[in-house]
């Protein structure tokens, strides 16, 4: 593999986010949106959501994108890792993984106490990436949705 970067997201850099985000939509068959650019940029501007792109010899390849929240019970900050997407053709070269590491690495400097995803039940390389990166899968609670 080439050169790979990872840097961290800005407003500037939504035109780069925006058709990694699309496609990212689109494996979880969202149709493409106008509203994309327009939330990504008030997210960043209002420091919603931390995210970082990977380029291999500067062309986007993935992104992650996590959104700090707190827990009563820990009494502490959690971090939601929400989204992590690598182009198919990108696929292979552990990008995820070095994704993962620097949200994981950026978590702990922030002082969060814990860092949860959710994904899919079908995305068997996904939760194979994350059982071997140590994460586990949690048994105690369930979720609920209420879709609007």
């Amino acid at each position: 593999m080439s050169d790979l970067t990872i840097v961290r997201a800005t407003v500037e850099d939504v035109d780069v986010l925006h058709p990694l985000v699309e496609a990212y939509r689109d494996f979880y068959k969202q149709a493409p949106s106008d509203k994309t650019q327009q939330y990504l940029s008030d997210r960043l501007a209002n420091n919603e959501l931390i995210g970082w792109i990977a380029s291999i010899d500067g062309v986007a390849v993935g992104f992650t994108i996590v959104y700090p929240t707190f827990s009563t019970v820990s009494l502490s900050e959690i971090w939601l890792l929400n989204d992590l997407f690598v182009k198919p053709e990108a696929r292979g070269h552990k990008i995820a993984s070095q994704l993962m590491q620097t949200v994981e690495d950026a978590a702990r400097a922030a002082g969060a106490t814990r860092t949860f995803l959710r994904t899919a039940n079908d995305n068997i390389p996904a939760q194979a990436l994350y059982e071997g990166r140590g994460w586990v899968q949690d048994t105690v609670f369930r979720r609920y949705d209420l879709i609007f």
